[in-house]
């Protein structure tokens, strides 16, 4: 049993996990402080600083925090929004490699088959 729980770590897809859950977890502190140092004061400032995580019903003796909730999905919509960004950002950029692979692929190609039309003749 240990030998296969040996060859099982040993995988390539068990140590790419590991590795993704790592970076996920130090890129998720940048966006959380992306949108807590950067976004959120810039939203708090044009929406004249309104802070809805103190919104509350009380009813009897229960007290339901619906602010904080609605500060959650602000919270959220606004990592999200940024993550979208920084994906765009992300492909943008593997594009125009791939688009540079591709055009030196085809100038590659075409010096080849120049090549083969001159040795069919």
């Amino acid at each position: 049993m240990l030998k296969e729980f040996k060859k099982f770590i040993a995988r390539g897809n068990v140590l790419d996990l590991a590795v993704g859950v790592i970076v996920g977890g130090a890129f998720s502190a940048i966006i959380t402080s992306l949108v807590n140092n950067i976004f959120t004061p810039i939203i708090g400032l044009i929406l004249g600083g309104v802070d809805f995580s103190n919104l509350a019903i009380t009813f009897k003796d229960t007290k339901i925090m619906y602010g904080a909730f609605i500060q959650s999905v602000i919270d959220f919509l606004i990592v999200a929004f940024c993550l979208f960004i920084v994906v765009k950002i992300v492909n943008k950029f593997s594009h125009k490699k791939e688009e540079v692979k591709k055009e030196a692929k085809s100038a590659e190609l075409k010096t080849l088959e120049e090549i083969r039309d001159l040795l069919k003749k």
